[in-house]
């Protein structure tokens, strides 16, 4: 049976953004909700001080705790042990926010795409208003509108419901990898089945150790973590006594 697992690869991600530009185009999301997003630490003391970038998305855990505390089934695991999520059974109790030990399910407070219902041109008798221009590119809601989303989910969310990653299950559907891992330039992002014992997630995780967020808790995240960025050297030293 396939399990879709992603891999990460600290040393090669870069922090450019990709992965969350591509997703949002993908999606359809509106400002404010990220399906792929990320952490960023910076330790230490100027000048002494490294700087830490992990991607995020939904981790698509076997024990999911959003699932679980999902009071409609809304949210529910599907083909793949996808964590899927369905917006005509929700009713926006956020339980699954509460749950998600990695805040990455997002609640839409408003309605989406707020900027691009304006009539009002952005410059009177020069250009267009955000709502004409929707309409002059064929657009839905907004200018990009990626149509392909509706294969399996609302194309874009409406008011009133959580929404989150889902491993762009409409892509994997046709064959095709997550945006996220299509956009990676420095390949950092890798795809695959967990349950295929030739699978280059396999591979990697043979190879190197991995890590996953908030391991201790037991959901069983799908998302996994090797290698760590390092792009800095020193003078070769035995150290000192002083």
């Amino acid at each position: 049976m396939t399990k879709w697992a992603m891999v990460i690869d600290h040393q090669k991600c870069v922090g450019c953004g990709a992965c969350i530009i591509s997703c949002k185009n993908e999606n359809n999301t509106p400002d404010g909700i990220y399906w792929s997003y990320k952490i960023t630490e910076t330790a230490g003391t100027f000048p002494n001080v490294r700087y830490h970038y992990t991607p995020t998305l939904c981790n698509h855990c076997d024990n999911a705790p959003c699932v679980r505390g999902c009071p409609t089934r809304a949210m529910h695991k599907a083909e793949g042990g996808i964590t899927m999520h369905d917006p005509d059974k929700c009713i926006g109790c956020k339980y699954c926010m509460f749950n998600c030990p990695f805040g990455v399910i997002y609640f839409n407070w408003r309605k989406p795409h707020p900027e691009w219902h304006k009539k009002e041109a952005l410059i009177e008798g020069c250009t267009t208003s955000p709502e004409e221009m929707v309409d002059i590119v064929g657009g839905k809601t907004i200018p990009y509108y990626n149509p392909e989303r509706e294969r399996t989910l609302d194309g874009i969310r409406p008011k009133g419901v959580v929404e989150k990653c889902t491993f762009c299950d409409h892509r994997i559907k046709k064959g095709l990898l997550p945006a996220c891992v299509e956009a990676c330039p420095a390949d950092a992002r890798i795809f695959g089945d967990l349950d295929n014992p030739s699978s280059v997630v396999n591979q990697l995780l043979g190879k190197y150790r991995a890590y996953r967020l908030n391991e201790h808790l037991g959901t069983q995240p799908k998302i996994y973590y090797i290698r760590s960025f390092n792009p800095g050297t020193y003078l070769q030293t035995k150290g000192e006594v002083s």
